[in-house]
């Protein structure tokens, strides 16, 4: 089994990270050929992308189901809700060795405010250490390519809600990276504005959009070809679980 590995990256909470990625094939891979591409080496092709889960570990699964073969995950914020945490929701990103960032509800939820509900009994405190660990925004590259993930914008100050009829939308091509994926409106979008293709893959955890019935959606993004599919797909039943998830 190939997992994605990146290489280490010792920016701080709330930093960008940047990294290239790759995937490493087990050591029984065979040796390559004098002037080839290292067998236990290749670009990655399709990432899953996620955003907005919010908790809600049946969109997260449903969404993983859907989406198929992956070659890396990507989860770009608001895995959590609120003053809430979810241990299955962050279990699942760290089991599957998501490239998870920050949004604004994990922000307040790791900052002062969030102090008290931090101190559960029943959050898991490695999976709380690991999500402290995750950046707000990376700067992957992927065989040559510049993608940038980030929660709501590009620029400073963050925060903004950039709807697919906003005129701020054309503010992403401007961005330094060949392709800009990004969350927190819980509204998808495809598109490419200028040099740069902007991909918001909607929410999988909690739906808003009415220009797909309300319904959960994903991505997936094939970084050879840049074609980008996205699923929609109803919300499961809600289940009523413990508070830490």
């Amino acid at each position: 089994m190939t997992r994605p590995t990146a290489e280490r990256c010792a920016a701080p909470r709330r930093s960008i990270c940047r990294c290239r990625l790759q995937l490493r094939a087990s050591a029984s891979s065979r040796a390559p050929r004098r002037g080839a591409r290292p067998s236990n080496q290749r670009p990655l092709l399709k990432l899953g992308i996620v955003s907005d889960l919010h908790c809600n570990i049946d969109g997260l699964d449903r969404a993983l189901e859907i989406m198929g073969p992956i070659d890396a995950l990507l989860c770009l914020g608001d895995s959590i809700y609120e003053y809430r945490f979810s241990n299955a929701v962050i279990g699942r990103l760290r089991e599957r060795d998501a490239l998870t960032i920050l949004g604004n509800h994990e922000e307040v939820f790791l900052g002062a405010a969030g102090a008290r509900v931090r101190s559960r009994a029943d959050i898991d405190r490695p999976l709380l250490g690991w999500l402290a660990e995750q950046p707000h925004r990376r700067a992957l590259r992927i065989d040559g390519k510049r993608i940038l993930m980030v929660h709501s914008t590009p620029w400073e100050p963050r925060g903004s809600y950039v709807v697919p009829t906003s005129s701020e939308l054309q503010r992403f091509g401007e961005a330094d990276a060949d392709i800009v994926l990004y969350g927190h409106t819980h509204q998808q979008i495809v598109r490419r504005i200028g040099r740069v293709l902007v991909v918001n893959p909607g929410s999988a955890g909690d739906a808003r959009d009415p220009r797909n019935g309300r319904q959960l959606s994903c991505a997936v993004l094939d970084t050879v070809t840049e074609e980008v599919v996205v699923h929609d797909f109803p919300a499961p039943p809600v289940r009523r679980l413990p508070e830490g998830g």
